[in-house]
């Protein structure tokens, strides 16, 4: 199956200027690759100021590049004009994190919502783009008459599903997911990740999803890619991440999700990241999480490792991982 999205070696950076230093640059991605299919889910994991947000921006048109190549359904679109960008931009989306922060308080529900027709669409009576936001409005799992209502009359859970409706408008074939449950109850976020899974089977939509929580992740993604400041450590097939992780980064983010039997949870060997995460003004040399990784040796800090196929589609940056198998303990399966 041919990508609907394709990135290689992107970099991102942004000029930071101010104090005795001078004029300096921060890469927020940093050599990234990765491939997405129409209908398929990439998951995008990592500690906050890892640098996914910024890839997801970027590859939508948001936030531009630096350097490296993007192709969306085969044609390169990493150089085009902001007026090229908006030629894509109904098929391609954005959810944020904050649900009432991305909606205009000034505005009505419909008015949010039907925002979209109104650039896309301005041959629609008014009539006709009601009859749309009320249908993506029911798609959502809200009543069509919250269209008369304002942001502020509902609750986190209900502004996320009125952000996801004004996405869905108009029929994208791919919406980056920005961390779009962080910000809400645990009880709301099950809901709202069983209605993007029900918006990508009904729809055939393509999701970047974008999360700190590996929990959350699994139920939707069908690949995950691990990132740390700015580069990617892991990537693969959702089995491969979750059932045996190579990268200590990945088994770390993993130790950090609770198991829901507090038995079990109390009893469990768990590795954490030592330390604080470096600053991406200054990353370390070699392999940026040599300083919180316990298996760091000299080799670590004098190259960087290349992201190796550890299994097919399974890759892996870390210049240990062929020393699971004779002698370091490896990952458990889960």
């Amino acid at each position: 199956m041919s990508a609907l999205l394709e990135g290689r070696e992107l970099v991102v950076r942004y000029r930071v200027s101010g104090g005795l230093f001078g004029t300096r640059w921060l890469t927020a991605v940093d050599g990234t690759s990765l491939s997405l299919s129409a209908g398929g889910a990439l998951g995008v994991v990592g500690e906050s100021g890892c640098g996914k947000s910024t890839l997801g921006r970027a590859l939508i048109g948001l936030t531009p590049l630096a350097g490296g190549e993007l192709r969306w359904q085969g044609e390169r679109v990493d150089g085009l004009s902001a007026r090229g960008w908006r030629g894509l931009r109904r098929e391609l989306q954005i959810v944020f994190q904050d649900p009432l922060g991305s909606l205009d308080p000034r505005m009505t529900v419909g008015q949010s919502v039907g925002e979209p027709l109104a650039v896309f669409e301005p041959a629609l009576t008014r009539a006709q783009r009601r009859a749309r936001v009320g249908e993506a409005l029911e798609r959502v799992g809200l009543p069509a008459g919250a269209a008369d209502r304002y942001p502020h009359e509902f609750s986190g859970g209900q502004c996320q599903r009125i952000g996801i409706a004004r996405a869905v408008i108009l029929r994208p074939r791919l919406i980056v997911c920005d961390e779009p449950v962080s910000a809400l109850d645990v009880s709301v976020q099950g809901q709202v990740v069983n209605l993007l899974r029900e918006l990508r089977d009904d729809l055939g939509l393509a999701y970047l999803f974008i999360s700190h929580n590996l929990a959350v992740v699994r139920h939707l993604s069908a690949a995950v890619m691990v990132m740390y400041l700015g580069r990617v450590m892991e990537s693969g097939s959702r089995d491969a991440i979750y059932g045996r992780p190579l990268h200590p980064y990945t088994r770390m983010l993993l130790d950090a999700v609770p198991v829901a039997d507090p038995k079990v949870e109390r009893h469990r060997s768990r590795t954490l990241p030592v330390g604080e995460l470096p600053s991406p003004l200054s990353p370390p040399a070699g392999c940026v999480f040599r300083t919180r990784c316990p298996l760091a040796e000299p080799r670590c800090a004098d190259s960087r490792p290349a992201l190796e196929e550890a299994s097919p589609g399974h890759r892996i940056a870390c210049h240990r991982w062929r020393e699971w198998p004779t002698g370091l303990t490896p990952p458990a399966d889960r």
